[in-house]
Parts: C-alpha cells; structure tokens; sequence
C-alpha cells in the first residue's frame, strides 16, 4: 500500500512540472508585431466609418457644446429675357394714360376742333413736358392730317396721334447697348448721373438687364465719395453672380475703374459695368473728376457706352443736367427712371428732341427688374392706353 501512494506522488510531482514547464516560457515570449498596415486596408476603414464628423465647439464660459453655424451657398438669380419686358409693364404708365390716352383723345375726339381745343391740346402736350417746339411740330401735323383726311373716328384718331407721337421719338436712332466684347477685351460701360436720380440702383438693374440677355458682368464701384454705394452695388452684383471691384471710402474714383477694367480683362468678362459719383452739375470739381475717370479708363481701350440716368420727375431741369454731362463725356445714351411715377411721360420726346441722344432704358417702377430697353412704338402704345401701331395712317 505504501508502495502506491509513493507511486502517485512521484506522477503528480511530473505532471505539475511538465505544466510549469510549458507555460512559463510562453508568458515570458514578447508580443510579435503587428503587421504592417497596407493602403487597401485603410481605405476599407474609411468607407465603413463614413465621413469625418467634427466635433461641435464648445462655449467656454458655460461647457456647454456650440454646433457650428451651416454654411448657405448664395443663391444666383436668373433674370428672365427682356424682349417684351416694356410691353408687359405698360400698366405702370397709367397716369401718364390720363394725359395722352385719355385727355388727348377725349379733346381730338370732339365734334369741332376749333381754336380753343387746339391750344388745349398743346397745353396738354406741354404739362406733360413734351416740350414747347416738339409740341407745336406735333400739334401742327396734327391739323394739317385731321383737316385734310376728315378723320373723326376714335381708331384714326388714335392712329394719327400714334403716328406723331412715334415721329417724334425719331425710331430710327440705334438704341441698341453696345455691351459685346471685342478681340477677347470687354465692353466698357459707363454710367454718370447726378445725385438723387437713382444711378447705383439703376446701375444694378442695368447689370440685371445684361445678365438677363446672355452677358457675363463685371461692376466697378467708382462712386467713392458716398459710403454706402460700393455695398449697394456689391448686393446687386451678388444677386446674379457678377464680380464687383471696389476700393476703399474715398479712394481715387478713376483708380478704382481702371482695375475694374483690368480685372475685367483678366477675367475674360464680355461687359464691365462702371458706376460713377454722382455728379452736380454745378460743381466743377467733380465734373473735372469724372473727365479723369474717362481718360484712365481709356488707357486700356475705349468707353462703349455712356449712360446718363434722368429722373423723369426732374422734367426740363433734367436737360439742363444733360447738358453738362455732355461738355464732358461722350453720353451714348439716356436712361430715363421714374416714369411710373409721374403723368410726365412726354419727357421722352423732350430729351431726344433737345439732346438728339437716344432714350435705351427707362425705368417703370421699384422691382429688381422694372427696367425696360425702350422702343418708341411700344412706349407710345402704353402712353395711349391701346394698340396703336406707331405707323403712318
């Protein structure tokens, strides 16, 4: 018996040691390395994680976690075409309607037209500041037809008065806007006018008219001497995705439209749009100022367009402003604001019978997009209220 439980003993003891044996090596070996990472693996990582999350800011006086602001990308605008856009604002002339539909119609529309009618018919014209000898040309003519064609209905009249009234807008003066580039160098577009006449806003809807019909728009913020012009045009800009150079408050105008035109040219844009102070016409000063804006920017090529905006509220002071600018730059072409404001509408005929300058553009009320190329026959049919054709009867 003893025997056995020697026997035991010395198996257990060789057991217990072959275990030690085993193990103690093991826990002693170091940890191989781990392989090396392959390109392949990584990415595999990435695409099941998904995209970086950054993690929310936190305000420090209080711990409490800010998540960042979302970023807005600014929405362009695409303005509509403006073939039609006169035609289809025809209802903001409803006051001056008063004048020309209804108060001159109502007066050639009479049973006898003696003496006493007719100078009511060029007080009339004249209220409407057509003008005292475009007035007396068109009152004229229209004797001299009415007598000898016998007209009485309301369609010939409409169609005589019509027919004068297009006359005197002279349609075949070019109206066009001369904005396409030349030899891969922009079209440079100036735009002058006096203070209170709405220029840098009309100068943001003119961009808008040259976005809407298929042109890429650089604007130059040469009005420098008031604060909040080069903003003004900067948010117009914006709005259809053009460009605005500007420098800083009270910076040199003529500087500051030079390198709109030289980024223009850079940039490969087909029309820089150029904002000007708004000039008094009684400061010689700043007429002198604008004449050095013109020959800086003729440095680099030539001016392709001068617009002079007119308030049409102004009436005939409004040509005396013409005029000044006239000595000094060469003005291509007038736009005409505010028409729906005023029963004055006659102030067409006034400004290019006095100026012989073509009216482009007039102005019909407060929208982004009120502004409308002008054409003569379009704008006498509105004026009168009807379908008149503008030709001859």
């Amino acid at each position: 018996m003893a025997e056995y439980l020697v026997l035991a003993l010395v198996l257990l003891g060789v057991l217990i040691a072959g275990t030690v044996g085993l193990v103690v090596p093991r826990l002693r070996r170091r940890p191989e390395p781990p392989l090396p990472r392959t390109e392949v693996d990584t990415r595999a990582e990435e695409d099941l994680a998904g995209p970086p999350v950054e993690a929310p800011e936190s305000d420090l006086s209080t711990g409490v976690l800010v998540e960042p602001p979302p970023v807005f990308e600014p929405q362009v605008e695409v303005p509509e075409p403006t073939a039609g856009r006169l035609v289809r604002l025809r209802s903001r002339l409803s006051r001056s309607q008063n004048v020309f539909g209804k108060g001159l119609l109502g007066l050639l529309a009479r049973d006898h037209l003696d003496e006493d009618v007719w100078e009511e018919i060029e007080d009339s014209l004249i209220t409407a500041d057509v003008g005292v000898d475009a007035t007396r040309d068109i009152v004229d003519r229209l004797r001299e037809r009415t007598r000898v064609l016998g007209t009485r209905s309301a369609s010939e009249l409409r169609a005589l008065l019509a027919a004068e009234l297009v006359n005197a807008l002279d349609p075949s003066l070019d109206r066009s806007l001369r904005t396409a580039p030349k030899d891969g160098v922009p079209a440079v577009v100036l735009v002058v006018g006096v203070n209170g006449a709405g220029k840098t806003t009309t100068c943001g809807k003119i961009a808008r008219v040259l976005v809407a019909d298929g042109r890429s728009v650089l604007l130059g913020a040469a009005d420098t001497f008031r604060a909040a012009a080069a903003d003004q045009l900067e948010t117009w800009g914006s709005r259809v995705g053009a460009e605005t150079v500007r420098g800083p408050e009270a910076a040199d105008p003529a500087s500051v439209a030079f390198d709109a035109v030289k980024r223009g040219i850079d940039t490969g844009v087909d029309t820089v749009l150029i904002d000007t102070a708004g000039r008094l016409q009684n400061k010689v000063g700043l007429m002198d100022e604008l004449g050095k804006v013109k020959r800086v920017v003729e440095k680099q090529g030539p001016i392709d367009e001068t617009l002079l905006i007119l308030d049409a509220t102004t009436g005939q002071n409004g040509l005396e402003q013409a005029r000044v600018f006239t000595d000094v730059v060469n003005v291509t072409g007038v736009v005409l604001t505010k028409l729906d404001g005023t029963a004055k509408g006659g102030i067409v005929i006034a400004v290019q019978r006095k100026l012989g300058i073509p009216v482009k553009l007039v102005g019909l009320g407060e929208g982004k997009d009120d502004l409308a190329p002008f054409d003569p026959a379009q704008f006498v049919d509105a004026l009168l209220g009807t379908e008149a054709t503008g030709r001859d009867a």
